[in-house]
């Protein structure tokens, strides 16, 4: 999976202009919504749903995933929350 220091460099490499660690508590869940940039994640604890339109994606420690900017998606967390490493595109 590698350390958050070589994601980082990897994703400013491919053009990404910030990355972050977010943490999510035990069965949060976000309605549809949307984010005004692109991004790719790495979930790296814990696990996740990602629902984009009918398809909905399970995700766990070592899985990546990707968003355009303005897709609408909605997210729910697992019993013991989810960590990952984001970059974003603005």
């Amino acid at each position: 999976m590698g350390s958050l220091a070589e994601y980082r460099a990897q994703a400013l490499a491919e053009g990404y202009d910030e990355v972050l660690e977010r943490s999510w508590p035990a069965d949060a869940t976000f309605d549809t919504h949307t984010h005004p940039f692109a991004l790719k994640a790495r979930v790296v604890q814990g696990e996740m749903w990602l629902s984009v339109g009918e398809r909905t994606q399970h995700l766990q420690a070592g899985d990546d995933f990707a968003l355009e900017r303005e897709v609408p998606h909605a997210e729910r967390y697992g019993p013991a929350g989810a960590t990952y490493w984001v970059a974003r595109r603005n």
